[in-house]
């Protein structure tokens, strides 16, 4: 209830109250004026008056009774609302709450009748997609929604895709969409090397697409010639030493020399690469967020004390010899690649690989299975340093790279040692390459060089145990497939330069 004065008349006190009206702040400068017409409304309460015709508007000549009373009715709330400092609006002046924005977005130049039509037209495409042959379980049944259009277009689009093999022939069965494996980007150092050419085979075939970044110092074009023409295929010439940018899922990082004969050409490159070529590597993995590899070596454990070796041995290595660039940068590497596991929390692997041998080795590159199978081809005798005692495993390169991409692939960090435990002496393997090339082929024994590990046999229980890997291929299996390749490239070379 509104407060009300002593002189209100007694009818006007007794009239039921009204609703409060609407106010609004003003400014107190109009309060004397109606200070003045309050006055004279007091003298002249509830009195009729003819008010002279000149002073109403619109009414030349004429008179208007006017009851003043219910002026002052409006007037008297009006003064105690602007006794409080507000202003009376009338509730007709109020405009309508505005609409929402996202509804005046959709409902704005015809916006809902472009997406509906774009609806229609997804779903018009999709069906157009569809193959000839007997759609998939389902697509038969029609229905009149876009939403179920599109669903069935979708689905006939996704049949026609898992049917299609290479080379453009259909097949009838059916993949589910989910169990298709995605390609990964993987790039592969020295991927143009003996080991990495094939590791690159493997990938590609596996529907990978793969950069072979190498400086063919070791490496050949000839190894990756053939996948030329494959859009997945792509080569670099880089020297890892320099940094590279790429965007790629995996590393295998096997950039360097691994043969004496290379590694000790040039020492302080070999460590570099080793070393600075690592880091370059680890930290584009730690940039695009991609899993890293590396394959180290069984130098790490020197000229061992312990037979067989096992991935918790340290090692027995000389840090100042000859071959230490190689076998202390591996372990520098093996260092590097477990710091930035623990500091950067990256994804790492690591591959310790024993003896290799196989097609698209180096001819003349000093290990001693090429150096036997390349002097036997030649008629040269088989050369073997000191007594031939000396033992060690050979692996076929085919079984390496299957365990290279399960370690990728598995769930383990490592080390793991990467060979074949079947152990032979330098005399024994002689023996095999002059009963698979030779027979007549004889042997010439010579000084032995430093630091030449007397035995190396690897300890395969945990690649065994935890990758589910150990190879298949036996010495006597693997050594003539690598024997026709070598025949090919030194007779075929050899016939070239005839030609020429």
């Amino acid at each position: 209830m509104w407060p009300r004065h002593d002189w209100l008349s007694p009818r006007k006190a007794s009239r039921a109250p009204r609703s409060p009206p609407h106010w609004h702040r003003i400014d107190r400068s109009a309060t004397a004026h109606r200070e003045e017409e309050e006055g004279g409304r007091r003298g002249s309460r509830a009195r009729p008056a003819m008010m002279p015709s000149s002073s109403m508007p619109g009414a030349a000549g004429s008179s208007e009774l006017i009851y003043r009373g219910q002026q002052a009715a409006v007037a008297e709330d009006q003064e105690e609302a602007a006794a409080a400092g507000y202003y009376y609006s009338s509730a007709a002046n109020k405009k309508p709450p505005p609409p929402l924005p996202w509804v005046r977005y959709v409902l704005g130049e015809q916006r809902l009748v472009f997406a509906l039509l774009g609806m229609a037209l997804a779903s018009l495409v999709f069906l157009l997609l569809a193959p000839s042959g007997s759609p998939p379980a389902g697509a038969a049944s029609s229905g009149g929604s876009a939403a179920h259009l599109a669903a069935v277009g979708l689905a006939a689009w996704q049949y026609s895709s898992s049917r299609t093999l290479e080379g453009g022939v259909r097949s009838a069965a059916r993949v589910p969409l989910g169990l298709k494996r995605k390609g990964l980007r993987v790039v592969v150092t020295g991927g143009a090397g003996f080991v990495g050419s094939h590791l690159v085979d493997r990938l590609l075939a596996r529907g990978d697409s793969v950069i072979v970044v190498d400086n063919l110092f070791t490496g050949r074009k000839e190894n990756v010639l053939h996948h030329g023409g494959n859009p997945r295929f792509e080569m670099i010439r880089h020297d890892v030493v320099e940094p590279i940018l790429l965007e790629v899922d995996q590393i295998y990082h096997l950039a360097c020399p691994a043969s004496p004969v290379h590694y000790k050409h040039n020492p302080v490159k070999t460590i570099k690469t080793n070393v600075v070529g690592t880091l370059n590597m680890l930290g584009l993995a730690k940039r695009v967020g991609a899993r890293f590899l590396l394959t180290s070596t069984s130098e790490v454990y020197g000229d061992p004390l312990q037979h067989p070796q096992v991935e918790t041995y340290w090692g027995n290595v000389n840090p100042i010899g000859v071959r230490s660039c190689y076998d202390e940068g591996k372990r520098t590497a093996e260092t590097l690649t477990m710091d930035y596991h623990r500091g950067a929390n990256l994804e790492v692997r690591i591959a310790r690989i024993f003896n290799t041998y196989g097609p698209r080795m180096c001819i003349d590159d000093g290990r001693v299975v090429s150096n036997f199978v390349a002097q036997a081809l030649r008629k040269e005798p088989l050369t073997v340093y000191g007594d031939g005692k000396q033992t060690r495993s050979f692996q076929y390169v085919s079984d390496l790279v299957e365990g290279l991409m399960k370690l990728m692939e598995g769930d383990h960090v490592g080390p793991f040692n990467l060979g074949n435990p079947g152990e032979f002496t330098m005399l024994e393997l002689a023996k095999v390459v002059q009963d698979t090339i030779d027979p007549n082929a004889r042997i010439e024994f010579r000084p032995n060089t430093a630091d030449d590990p007397h035995k190396r046999k690897p300890d395969i229980s945990r690649a065994k145990e935890l990758l589910g890997w150990e190879p298949k291929i036996s010495l006597k299996n693997g050594l003539p497939l690598m024997v026709q390749d070598f025949r090919n490239r030194i007779f075929g070379d050899q016939k070239d330069a005839g030609d020429n």
